[in-house]
């Protein structure tokens, strides 16, 4: 087998584990991936607003807004008014959203997140160097991405 289709592999691998972790979280939990991480920042913050969520994933914050949406409709989170100023929202999770969290199946990208740590700065960045040479070859540079392993559209999240 030649490089290019080790290559190829590779990628659909890497694609293939994305979906796989996300019929599986859909499964335990009914969300997906990209929901399942805004709930995971709205319950270590313990309330928080759209702004934070959206800067912490470096999403706009009409997607988290859509995002939230949803997540409300589940009852994994609810929308408070704040006490200290009345133009801002509070996002907070539930008791149901605690529960989610605890009983999911464990993240993808935070598995990821545990081995990539370990490695060696020097590999760390060759793997971040080839990765983003992956993105550029396949003309995906200018695709808005959160730090969030799935393989849906953030926005249809």
């Amino acid at each position: 087998m030649d490089r290019t289709d080790q290559s190829l592999i590779a990628l659909r691998r890497i694609l293939r584990a994305t979906e796989i972790y996300g019929r599986k979280l859909a499964n335990a939990a009914g969300l997906t991936a990209v929901q399942f991480r805004v709930l995971q920042i709205v319950a270590e913050r313990g309330s928080c607003t759209a702004t934070v969520i959206a800067h912490q994933m470096r999403v706009s914050q009409a997607t988290v807004t859509s995002l939230v949406d949803k997540l409300v409709k589940h009852g994994v989170v609810t929308r408070e008014k704040s006490q200290t100023d009345r133009r801002q929202t509070n996002i907070i999770v539930t008791k149901q959203g605690r529960d989610i969290i605890l009983h999911a199946p464990d993240a993808l990208q935070q598995r990821y997140v545990r081995k990539f740590e370990a490695l060696e700065d020097w590999e760390q960045a060759q793997l971040v160097a080839s990765l983003e040479r992956v993105a550029t070859m396949l003309d995906a540079e200018g695709i808005d991405a959160s730090p969030v392993l799935d393989t849906g559209d953030l926005r249809s999240a």
